[in-house]
């Protein structure tokens, strides 16, 4: 048998995932040496299980275990409760008292949610962690302690640097070895096995038959989410053990104790909070868009325009018309800056045959009349785009920027940022 497999029997550890097995082998190669490890993962998905296999291969194995959650400490008392105090340090301080770090001299302290400590207990932390030395509250003395640290956290600790709650240089001081435990949904293999261990136990323990799930039950189990993880699937469990008259549970049963059981897990939209800035450059690209839009309705009825000037025959342009958007002025050539032409200038259209309408209407004109034309593509860059719409409102108010922020929806400081951005000085 592999040391892994007498490792699960050993601690009652359930699992063939890869991810959890990863885990252990970490944990056993780690626990002859003394380095501080890191256990990160969700809550409830045994981060102190791991802990005290840790403790149990380690050389201290026979000396004290002490385990603290210093997220249901007070700040008030956590320096107190971890390295002791003297007697009348503070108010109710009436005898001396050993803390944790001094009780488990030789041993192994496990912290949990370490990420809840307070900045004053983290300095504390990295000084004993450093060189073993701490300071009773209260006290002037400088006393040692020789103790293994595993701590463990369930938020992102880089993520609590960045905000300044978490001390950076503590974070790689306990960071020597990370484990990382999987949640639940990462080991859908386990699922059904854990549930079967957890009613099994349950059903011993009480002196029932333990429950069964059909196919379609064990499908729902395997493929929820499990926020909670082994705690909540725990006790889901025990519930339908206890609570459920029949031994064989349906999905429908099933849906009963878990009413989320069946939802699907979809991703969506994040629900993240953007800068008002952000949404302002996003209004620009909108109003750009709009603009756009306008200058194809323009256009079209600039050709609906040149087709009645020059009086051509259009036999059936009702589905054409149906496209004019009669909100907008329609336009003449002089305003669009093209030359009239005159009837005399066009040629005689024939009525003499039925129109076709698959024909495209051709205007024949000589072509020494028009002058060569060189084809330019318009750039589709939207950095590009924005820059000509601020170039274009700065214009228009004659380099008031503040009229150009609100003729383009923005803020004036967004304009200035833009302004500066694209060199527009």
């Amino acid at each position: 048998m592999s040391n892994l497999q007498s490792i699960k029997l050993r601690f009652g550890i359930i699992g063939n995932s890869s991810l959890l097995d990863r885990a252990l082998e970490t944990a056993e190669r780690v626990a002859a040496t003394d380095l501080t490890v890191l256990i990160s993962g969700e809550s409830g998905v045994g981060k102190e299980n791991i802990s005290k296999i840790i403790h149990s291969l380690s050389p201290r194995k026979h000396n004290q275990f002490i385990a603290v959650n210093c997220g249901a400490i007070p700040a008030g008392t956590i320096n107190s409760e971890l390295f002791g105090h003297e007697k009348g340090a503070f108010t109710g301080a009436t005898a001396d008292r050993k803390g944790y770090f001094e009780t488990a001299d030789t041993g192994t302290i496990f912290l949990d949610e370490v990420s809840e400590m307070p900045l004053d207990t983290q300095a504390f932390l990295l000084r004993v962690l450093e060189s073993g030395e701490f300071i009773r509250v209260g006290s002037s003395k400088v006393q040692t302690t020789d103790v293994r640290v595993i701590a463990a956290t369930n938020v992102d600790l880089e993520e609590r640097m960045r905000k300044g709650k978490f001390r950076e240089d503590l974070y790689y001081r306990l960071n020597t070895v990370p484990i990382k435990i999987p949640a639940l949904k990462d080991r859908r293999e386990d699922i059904y096995l854990l549930f079967r261990k957890f009613s099994s136990d349950i059903a011993e323990r009480y002196r029932i038959d333990p429950v069964r799930l059909d196919d379609q039950a064990r499908y729902l189990l395997e493929n929820y989410r499990w926020p909670g993880n082994i705690r909540e699937l725990k006790n889901v469990a025990e519930q339908i053990s206890i609570l459920s008259e029949n031994r064989m549970v349906t999905a429908e049963e099933l849906t009963q104790f878990v009413p989320n059981i069946g939802k699907r897990n979809l991703p969506m939209i994040p629900d993240s909070s953007r800068s008002s800035e952000s949404f302002q450059e996003r209004e620009i690209l909108f109003k750009f868009l709009f603009d756009m839009k306008s200058d194809l309705n323009d256009l079209k009825n600039l050709v609906f325009e040149l087709i009645r000037q020059n009086d051509l025959e259009m036999p059936d342009t009702s589905s054409i018309k149906a496209l004019q958007q009669p909100s907008y002025p329609s336009f003449s050539q002089e305003d669009a800056g093209f030359p009239v032409a005159s009837k005399r200038d066009m040629p005689p259209v024939s009525h003499a045959e039925p129109a076709d309408h698959t024909k495209p209407i051709i205007i024949e004109r000589p072509e020494k009349d028009f002058d060569k034309a060189e084809v330019v593509e318009e750039s589709l860059n939207l950095m590009d785009m924005e820059k000509d719409l601020i170039l274009k409102a700065l214009k228009k108010h004659n380099n008031r920027r503040k009229e150009a922020a609100q003729d383009l929806g923005i803020s004036e400081r967004t304009l200035y940022r833009k302004i500066k951005e694209y060199d527009l000085q």
